[in-house]
């Protein structure tokens, strides 16, 4: 991606930790938080590396189809996965916009697109859907007031929805920069 490095190195820490309590979460009880939790994990990592400034890496020419058929095939998972639950089609989403900024990459010279964006439209679509996305999310991570002493103790750390729903904000977040950013 073009942009300033040190934005570029904070998406890449971002994306990175992300993806890595994404696969921690893997390890959960429920088999739909760990379902889910391996498609957050592969974006994180996808994201990280994509995120990389260009000033320090130049990736390979190969790089950016392989990217793109990484996240075609990540996407294919997630409309598959959405039959058991409608939560897959934003993981749908987010492989289609990898996928759209991989082709750009690809499409470009030397893997840089300053000040094009690939297709506006779709460019245009995936920055809204990905800010309401951020918005809505960051509205359910404020928290409700509880009464005191109300309730079971909570689940194990891995099995958090709120620190799920934090990471989630986080990607999306960093899908936002990466969008803005090609």
């Amino acid at each position: 991606m073009h942009g300033p490095a040190s934005s570029g190195w904070l998406l890449v820490a971002l994306c990175a930790a992300t993806g890595a309590y994404c696969l921690l979460r893997m390890r959960s009880g429920v088999e739909e938080q760990r379902r889910a939790a391996g498609g957050e994990a592969v974006m994180g990592f996808g994201m990280a590396a994509m995120a990389v400034p260009a000033t320090a890496f130049t990736p390979p020419s190969w790089a950016w189809p392989a990217f793109a058929v990484l996240f075609g095939a990540t996407g294919l998972h997630a409309l598959w996965a959405a039959r058991r639950s409608v939560r897959h089609l934003h993981h749908l989403v987010g492989a289609g916009a990898m996928v759209h900024m991989s082709v750009a990459m690809a499409a470009s010279p030397g893997g840089h697109r300053p000040g094009g964006a690939g297709l506006p439209l779709l460019t245009g679509a995936l920055l809204l859907y990905f800010t309401v996305y951020v918005l809505a999310t960051g509205v359910r991570l404020i928290p409700v007031p509880a009464a005191a002493g109300a309730g079971p103790p909570g689940p194990g750390w891995g099995d958090r929805p709120e620190v799920a729903r934090a990471c989630r904000l986080s990607m999306g977040l960093a899908m936002v920069a990466m969008l803005l950013m090609m």
